[in-house]
């Protein structure tokens, strides 16, 4: 497996720009043709670094209601509870787990009953104490700038490279570091098929 070179970079920063830009218009700022970035970015999406194309949908023009973001403190046990009560919940957009166990949210609310939505959403959970801020704008950009990329290893987490073995179990592909590292996996998970 070929390692990701600095044309793939540009090819993966320009589609979180615009995941429906033409092939054509990327394979003019990269340097390629329109069927090359095309064979790139199958490559990618075979490699599993490109895991389907969505639509980012601005649902402040869908959804009416005051944007909020709200951070919640609660107890490290309740945590989970809290995330799953949020994921999925109505006027909920965007959930963030910090790492010192608060739970903070942005989402969209009615505006005279702001607090009966939240109290809503954490009903039943004990000893959950919350902040709320209106928010005035918002502006979410997805970068790859910063980021290393590196095919990480399904076994062991080290870094594969070009000398690196990939393979193709029940519908998803696996990248390994070495032959021993496949081994040990394919071992592994059919055990873990036949024990099913």
């Amino acid at each position: 497996m070929r390692d990701l070179d600095e044309t793939d970079m540009e090819i993966l920063s320009l589609l979180t720009e615009d995941a429906r830009r033409a092939y054509s218009s990327i394979g003019e700022e990269v340097g390629l043709s329109g069927p090359a970035v095309s064979d790139r970015v199958t490559r990618l999406e075979e490699a599993g670094i490109i895991d389907g194309f969505t639509v980012n949908v601005n649902r402040g023009q869908l959804r009416a209601g005051v944007p909020v973001f709200v951070q919640v403190e609660t107890s490290t046990d309740e945590v989970e509870d809290v995330r799953e009560r949020l994921h999925g919940a109505d006027g909920v957009e965007h959930l963030f787990v910090t790492v010192e166990g608060e739970v903070w949210f942005y989402g969209r609310a009615e505006g005279q009953r702001v607090r009966q939505w939240i109290d809503g959403l954490l009903d039943g959970v004990p000893t959950t104490e919350y902040s709320v801020t209106l928010v005035d704008d918002l502006e979410w950009t997805p970068s790859l700038d910063g980021t290393e990329f590196a095919i990480a290893c399904a076994e062991c987490g080290n870094t594969v490279d070009s000398e690196g073995e990939s393979a193709r179990i029940d519908e998803t592909v696996y990248h390994f570091c070495c032959s021993s590292c496949q081994s040990r996996f394919e071992e592994r998970y059919q055990r873990l098929e036949e024990g099913a």
